[in-house]
């Protein structure tokens, strides 16, 4: 296999192999733990794609699974190989979210719901600096400046012309309506939402305050999905110390059905544009 594959979707592409025969055997991960004489948590981190996975993890596993096979163990122990190369955000030094941005990086479509903020793919480099340094407000400007060069290299996504991200946005009119950075950032960024929402694989609507409470009440998610049918999709939940990442059917199904009620909810695509360039100039005018 290709070892220039998203390290992060192939640890979890071979959790989901080691998942497999775990289950093929009948076997518990507590059960799999006692025999390797390691945590619970560990196999299920690994499992989940969650930890990085070295060689001697997939032997031992193919060791407690009897796999004969010696080719499906050595195409496992190549997947452990390659997924303890890194991805490009590795070159930032330690960012928090790295798991999401290796998601992100092979996602073939995104949607998101944003209550507070325009959504980081989409912000202006002003904006991004404004957002995190609000966030972040003991950080030093090293750290600053490091999560907003992350944040602005993860926009080459949208702008990829041989594989843009297919992505739809869902914003609260609060988000517009939030100075953050000053009028005039708030003019630029604006004015980049209206122009970004005009490229083919980009939708942005707006759910304006009149539509009163709404199946995103409870704040921010985003759903990924990738282009190989064996990667499952992923619902994100960003948190202060950590995040949550839900894989299962039925939690996918749930959240992509309210993510179809806040689209039928929000504002068309002309619409948003016509109200967002109004939330502008009232920005510009104040």
């Amino acid at each position: 296999m290709a070892s220039n594959v998203n390290p992060t979707v192939r640890r979890r592409r071979l959790g989901m192999e080691l998942r497999r025969l775990r289950e093929q055997k009948g076997m518990t991960a507590e059960e799999v733990a006692e025999r390797l004489l390691v945590s619970q948590s560990k196999i299920s981190r690994l499992e989940n794609g969650r930890r990085s996975i070295s060689q001697r993890d997939v032997r031992d596993l193919c060791g407690v699974y009897e796999v004969e096979d010696r080719r499906i163990v050595d195409s496992l122990m190549q997947m452990a190989k390659d997924s303890r190369q890194q991805g490009w955000w590795h070159a930032f030094g330690d960012i928090p979210y790295s798991v999401y941005i290796g998601l992100e990086t092979d996602a073939a479509s995104l949607r998101v719901y944003e209550p507070q903020i325009v959504p980081g793919l989409l912000q202006t480099r002003a904006y991004a600096e404004a957002v995190i340094n609000g966030a972040l407000p003991e950080a030093p400007v090293s750290e600053i400046d490091k999560r907003v060069n992350v944040r602005t290299r993860r926009q080459d996504r949208v702008h990829d012309v041989e594989k843009p991200l297919r992505l739809w946005a869902v914003i609260d009119e609060s988000a517009l309506r939030r100075v953050v950075g000053g009028r005039d950032v708030m003019v630029e960024q604006l004015e980049s939402l209206i122009e970004l929402s005009h490229l083919p694989h980009v939708t942005v609507q707006v759910l304006p305050f009149e539509m009163g409470a709404h199946p995103g009440i409870s704040g921010h998610y985003a759903i990924l999905e990738f282009p190989d049918a064996t990667d499952s999709s992923v619902v994100y939940i960003e948190g202060v110390t950590s995040d949550l990442y839900l894989e299962k059917p039925n939690d996918v199904q749930r959240y992509s059905v309210m993510y179809e009620h806040l689209r039928a909810q929000a504002l068309g695509v002309e619409q948003t544009r016509q109200f967002v360039a109004a939330v502008a100039k009232d920005h510009a005018e104040s």
